[in-house]
């Protein structure tokens, strides 16, 4: 491991000052709340003790205000006494002695959980002395060190608000692809189960999410799909077969007209074939008979 030069060492003390700097002040204001709880607990007490005791219901009064204050008192000390034992455990001596190896281990000082993020940028603050973004297709980040060492990286642009919410195109491929078989509310189920999400937001689908990628970006609906293939309204299949539309529910029922859903609760059917017309026939004239 490299040794510890004395700038790196000044800079790692100067991070430890600067913490132990802001646990006094909080520490401070702390007390102060303490003291403020008793000496409200204090004032309650006085209060009480002054009271005519014939007059009870004042009595009763101040003394529930003095309980009532004791218990503020009582919690302040146990908030007080909780936050002083955090603040100890960053700055026992293992603490201490992470904080001196600043300069041959920061990304484990830098990670340590009880380490606070007000703190991290005190850290930042002792070890950059300036940071120049120079934005092209990328941002190159030169970094100036204290003492004068030197440091360039390049990082991605980060996106804008139009291409967080942007679906991926794989997304829009699979979308159109399982729209042949399924409609929107279970291309959507199918989507969330497949690990797919909307956007860089990483939003789930819904049934609205699915119908609006599919108007942005043109993508043929369920029923454009099924009204390609042939299939038909309710109207139109009781036209050709000269029933009523209420006779194609019940045909469908029992199983002599096939249907396709383009919604949760909307289908097109299957277009007649002429090796069904002496089933429906059939059927028909059996209805016929039952209903006479």
């Amino acid at each position: 491991m490299e040794s510890v030069t004395p700038l790196t060492l000044e800079v790692a003390l100067n991070v430890q000052k600067e913490l132990q700097q802001r646990f006094e002040e909080t520490d401070r204001i702390r007390r102060q709340q303490v003291e403020r709880a008793q000496y409200e607990a204090d004032l309650a007490q006085r209060r009480y003790m002054q009271v005519d005791p014939d007059n009870r219901l004042v009595a009763e009064s101040l003394e529930a205000q003095w309980n009532e204050k004791l218990c503020a008192l009582e919690k302040a000390k146990e908030e007080y006494e909780r936050l002083c034992q955090e603040d100890n455990l960053i700055l026992n001596e293992e603490k201490q002695r992470e904080i001196l190896a600043l300069a041959t281990d920061f990304p484990r000082l830098w990670q340590n959980p009880h380490v606070s993020d007000r703190e991290r940028k005190r850290m930042i603050r002792l070890l950059i002395e300036d940071v120049t973004l120079l934005v092209g297709k990328d941002i190159a980040v030169h970094v100036r060190f204290k003492g004068g060492a030197t440091k360039t990286i390049s990082v991605p642009k980060p996106k804008t608000g139009p291409e967080t919410t942007r679906t991926k195109p794989e997304v829009i491929q699979e979308i159109d692809r399982l729209l042949d078989q399924h409609i929107d509310r279970e291309v959507a189920a199918i989507l969330n189960e497949r690990g797919f999400r909307s956007s860089v937001r990483e939003l789930r689908f819904n049934t609205s999410k699915v119908a609006a990628i599919r108007c942005k970006y043109q993508i043929k609906s369920r029923y454009e799909r099924l009204r390609e293939k042939g299939m038909l309204t309710v109207p139109e299949i009781a036209r050709i077969l000269n029933i009523h539309e209420e006779t194609v529910r019940k045909w469908h029922k029992k199983g002599l007209l096939k249907r396709r859903a383009y919604t949760s609760y909307k289908y097109l059917f299957e277009p007649p074939v002429n090796e069904d017309y002496e089933k429906w026939k059939h059927f028909a004239d059996r209805m016929l008979l039952k209903n006479c």
